[in-house]
């Protein structure tokens, strides 16, 4: 069969089929022009794909349906659906499923969300979301990728065609429960670690209490720091003398840490490498989005040795009188994100800033010593945090491996 290539069974312990002979139907969704917060209860609304592709699901990713247009009720989302991510610009999250247990009324499915209606003399609807998550599966889905505009997606007849083990409705329950087994162990360290976040923004409070901020000194952020914007993608150079390199781009930037999973490349003229590079240290702020997430960022750690940053993301070198983990406190406050709140250009659906405002911004400037003071706890707590969430991903790993080798018939692949 055409998905070979996906899963092979080992001295037949486990067969194959198409993923289409365990379902019903396939259904998908609608994407009208909406409001760009998120509904209250009880309006309705239509689910972004972010609510599906962190692997579970998330209502509140989600948009208002305007008043006048009319609700489509048989695209409500509802208990026991299985959702797949048909299409997302980054290519690691085309094919992304979740299970929805927890779920609001009067959520619509969008065009780039479809629910598979599994055969349930067939399937176990768990089963269906864990298989999107195995290696078989995953490198169908790259192969079948294609993109427009940017944007990756695969169709109904691809996710049809896609090459599973067929093994029976008891096994599919072991292999549920196995991977729900791991996925308490995960949810419970996700728990501490979520709770450790409400400690650390207290903390970032009190560091940036009116008291503390009335009495530091304060100066113009270009006065203390460089700030820079990155490479402009479009006609890239060719020829001799070119370097191609990673690059950091919004998608990349998060509030609070760096996302490497999906990084793209870039090639420019070597001469511009040292206009354009980033160093360790470097806090990134990001140019534009929704309004309340402008100026968002996080500290550059340096995990990829030679990488540049695109024009959209704002870097910022700190000089000998500012820490740059203290001046990312700061602009991720409240007092940080009033100001960028201000100074923001407002359009339909978007705000931007540009490098002037961002150079503009004043900043509190304390000691050095006091600064480092207020870093102390707060990098403990992030320390930790990080602890928790190397934990998380190694549980993962091991989650997948002991699924797929249930799905081999209980041998290492």
């Amino acid at each position: 069969m055409r998905g070979d290539a996906g899963f092979k069974s080992r001295n037949n312990a486990v067969g194959q089929t198409y993923l289409g002979s365990l379902l019903v139907d396939i259904k998908s969704g609608w994407s009208p022009a909406c409001d760009a917060y998120p509904p209250a209860y009880g309006e309705w609304g239509v689910l972004r794909v972010s609510s599906v592709t962190s692997g579970h699901f998330r209502p509140e990713e989600s948009k208002r349906l305007p008043p006048v247009l009319q609700p489509r009720p048989e695209l409500e989302i509802k208990a026991g659906d299985v959702l797949v991510a048909r299409a997302n610009g980054a290519r690691s999250l085309v094919g992304t499923a979740c299970f929805v247990e927890n779920y609001r009324p009067c959520l619509m499915l969008s065009d780039k969300i479809l629910r598979l209606v599994p055969d349930e003399m067939a399937a176990d609807p768990r089963f269906l979301v864990i298989l999107f998550t195995t290696n078989g599966v995953r490198r169908q889905i790259a192969n079948l990728l294609n993109g427009g505009s940017g944007q990756n997606n695969i169709s109904q007849a691809d996710i049809r065609s896609l090459a599973v083990p067929l093994i029976p409705l008891a096994l599919q329950s072991q292999v549920v429960a196995v991977h729900s087994a791991f996925g308490r162990r995960i949810a419970a360290l996700e728990n501490a670690s979520r709770k450790l976040a409400v400690v650390e923004a207290a903390m970032s409070e009190n560091a940036l209490s009116q008291e503390n901020l009335s009495r530091w000194n304060r100066g113009r952020l270009e006065n203390i720091a460089t700030v820079a914007t990155g490479v402009t993608l479009g006609s890239e150079p060719v020829g001799d003398g070119t370097i191609e390199l990673p690059y950091l781009r919004v998608a990349n930037v998060l509030d609070g840490r760096i996302d490497v999973t999906d990084v793209k490349t870039v090639r420019i003229v070597r001469s511009q490498y040292e206009r354009f590079a980033l160093e360790k240290g470097d806090l990134l702020l990001t140019e534009g989005g929704d309004l309340d997430k402008l100026g968002r960022g996080a500290v550059w750690d340096g995990r990829i040795g030679e990488c540049l940053h695109q024009n959209h993301v704002f870097r910022v070198r700190c000089g000998e009188h500012i820490l740059p983990d203290f001046l990312a406190l700061y602009t991720s406050s409240s007092a940080g994100r009033s100001y960028f709140q201000s100074v923001g250009k407002q359009t339909t659906n978007l705000a931007s800033i540009n490098s002037t405002q961002v150079k503009k911004m004043m900043v509190p400037l304390p000691p050095l010593t006091e600064q480092d003071r207020v870093m102390v706890p707060i990098r403990a707590i992030r320390e930790r945090v990080s602890s928790l969430t190397r934990q998380i991903a190694k549980l993962r790993i091991t989650q997948r491996g002991v699924v797929e080798d249930l799905l081999s018939g209980g041998r290492s692949r």
